[in-house]
């Protein structure tokens, strides 16, 4: 079988509440439900949160929450590997049932879609690799960064590439934060996300930000009217 894992910790270092504040009309982590179900690819969702009020409202939405996640995975230091690893667990073991791929959806992340679900899962099975996540191109060549001393005097992070022009630089990309597709067993083997036995899917800089700060936030409201409402 297959299920989605939405991890959702109540509390934001620096986005109050971003798990459940709405965005553009609803609270931010519906996107993330909604477009797990309605790739009809999951047979189960589950939102792991610590949470009663975000556990309220992921159901709402159509998801389930069998349990409250523990605290001691539960803070802002946890990574997401043993929140995915504590949830196939008591997953199997309440319900009896084999996993066999899992997707963490990350709560706020309000460009993902079913579609782009669908094809991370069908080239999970067609490459034979451990997981399939998103990527973007780099908007600017990151071989030419440059760094800044407690003087605030640049120097070029590489300065191999000083005089290297931009379109002789190979493309690079970052991983956007949405969602990773893996086989269970590289969840629970601790397997490296982004690693060789990842593969990426290329989607455009309009469907792809970040949300850490109030300012992303606002430009991510931006760019989803204009792209995907």
């Amino acid at each position: 079988m297959n299920i989605a894992i939405i991890p959702a910790r109540a509390g934001s270092q620096r986005v109050t509440n971003k798990n459940i504040r709405p965005f553009n009309g609803k609270p931010i982590i519906a996107y993330s439900i909604e477009a797990a179900l309605q790739s009809q690819l999951f047979d189960d969702v589950v939102v792991s949160t610590d949470s009663e009020k975000i556990a309220n409202i992921a159901k709402q939405y159509g998801a389930n929450v069998p349990w409250l996640r523990p605290k001691d995975i539960a803070d802002h230091h946890t990574p997401t590997l043993p929140v995915i690893q504590h949830a196939i667990n008591l997953y199997e073991a309440q319900n009896n049932v084999t996993i066999d791929t899992v997707c963490c959806v990350y709560a706020a992340a309000p460009f993902v879609t079913s579609e782009l679900l669908l094809k991370a899962y069908d080239q999970l099975l067609k490459s034979n690799v451990s997981y399939c996540l998103p990527v973007c191109e780099f908007d600017y060549p990151i071989h030419r960064a440059l760094r800044l001393d407690d003087k605030r005097n640049i120097c070029m992070a590489d300065s191999s590439n000083m005089n290297s022009r931009s379109q002789d630089l190979p493309v690079m990309y970052h991983d956007v934060g949405q969602f990773y597709m893996g086989v269970k067993q590289a969840w629970l083997k601790g397997e490296a996300i982004l690693g060789e036995s990842a593969q990426g899917i290329i989607i455009p800089r309009s469907h792809a930000l970040d949300i850490d700060t109030e300012d992303d936030w606002d430009i991510a409201e931006i760019m989803h009217k204009q792209f995907l409402l």
